[in-house]
């Protein structure tokens, strides 16, 4: 499957794979402040996700095989990873299944345990969506609210609208495949995939994805692990903290 994928700058490249409902995009803003340090930074649109193919078939062994194919097409040998949420699912996954293409590795507020099924509001939201009736993207807004009450997610969420002809708005993501497929999101990392390599857990101060009783777990599979913490943030942590984000990474990056 070809990857749609936003690329600029020059240097070392720098892949990153975003969460679930997100695109390559939201990490626009953050990706462009990182090339600056000599980075090619390469902004994925996962399947079913963004510009990129649709499918019925999603779950991270795929999602890992579409990566490969993309890393083989651009002739990218060796690269460093940055995966959000599911897309540090990805990440993980793709790491320990082919270290040699990684030079270091970036996991944002996701660890490789088993996570249960928490985005049903959210799906169920954009299921309601009608396009015949809802006009605007206020009137999107208005009927997304019913499920999702938090602003900033119903802002993240809305970026994937986009006039599909004139008058006719729809997302870009494959929601029916999406929904299809959502028990697959939260999967455990098996316990045989272990990468070696050096590894970056960032989690957010007020997320409770990453606790302490993780660590064992993380350190366990990711042996070469660091985990720090980005301070006032939650699950968002690249947006709601982006200077500490930067800072961190960099210095990861640097040594």
């Amino acid at each position: 499957m070809k990857l749609h994928a936003n690329v600029f700058g020059e240097g070392t490249p720098l892949v990153i794979l975003h969460g679930f409902l997100g695109m390559g995009d939201n990490w626009k803003t953050l990706a462009k402040k990182i090339s600056e340090h000599g980075y090619q930074m390469h902004l994925i649109d996962q399947r079913n996700h963004g510009r990129s193919p649709h499918s019925d078939e999603f779950n991270y062994e795929i999602l890992a095989l579409d990566l490969l194919e993309y890393c083989k097409d651009r002739e990218l040998n060796k690269i460093v990873l940055l995966g959000h949420s599911m897309g540090g699912k990805t990440a993980m996954l793709f790491a320990a299944t082919y270290p040699d293409i990684i030079d270091k590795l970036i996991v944002a507020d996701i660890g490789p345990k088993y996570y249960p099924l928490h985005h049903q509001d959210i799906l169920d939201g954009l299921g309601s969506l009608d396009f015949e009736v809802l006009k605007s993207r206020g009137e999107v807004d208005k009927a997304l609210e019913l499920y999702v009450r938090e602003v900033g997610v119903r802002m993240f969420l809305m970026k994937n609208l986009f006039w599909k002809e004139k008058g006719q708005l729809g997302l870009r993501i494959n929601l029916e495949s999406l929904i299809h497929n959502s028990s697959e999101i939260g999967v455990a990392l098996p316990e045989k995939y272990i990468y070696s390599g050096d590894t970056l857990f960032l989690r957010g101060e007020k997320s409770n994805y990453i606790i302490e009783d993780d660590i064992v777990d993380i350190k366990r599979q990711f042996p070469q692990s660091k985990i720090k913490e980005i301070s006032n943030s939650g699950h968002w942590l690249h947006a709601e903290n982006p200077s500490e984000f930067l800072m961190t990474l960099l210095e990861f990056l640097k040594n």
